[in-house]
């Protein structure tokens, strides 16, 4: 019988806020996520969610450009103005649809961590995309 002390070791799920609009694509990312061992929280307005966000209580922020109340480039700005969002360790994935002019899509990519096209990407194909985030 072994009497050596057994090491257990944790697995902590990672915690993501989605900020999605469109029901069926949150939807689509809480099931694929969920599945992968991701604690999610799906919110479609604009001004809830930057509340959310600077809770400061995620591993990773999937932030859509189009949503009601404030756009997704607003929340950004906000997140990452250190003056209104003092502390944030979240990653920011910018997650859209729509096809942006480069100076825009290259300042949104300066202030993010990374920039997704959700057309361009199955849930199971953002699943690994974010395990390789770190």
């Amino acid at each position: 019988m072994n009497l050596e002390p057994q090491i257990i070791e944790v697995n902590k799920k990672r915690k993501i806020l989605c900020i999605e609009d469109e029901h069926f694509i949150g939807e689509l990312y809480t099931r694929a996520l969920s599945k992968a061992g991701y604690d999610i929280k799906v919110i479609a307005d604009g001004v809830e969610a930057l509340k959310e966000a600077q809770t400061d209580q995620y591993d990773i922020i999937l932030l859509d450009l189009m949503i009601p109340n404030l756009t997704g480039i607003e929340v950004l700005r906000i997140l990452r103005d250190p003056n209104k969002t003092p502390k944030l360790k979240a990653k920011i994935i910018i997650t859209t649809n729509l096809e942006q002019r480069e100076d825009v899509k290259a300042d949104i990519e300066k202030q993010a961590d990374a920039y997704v096209v959700k057309a361009e990407l199955t849930p199971n194909e953002l699943v690994e995309f974010l395990d390789n985030i770190k």
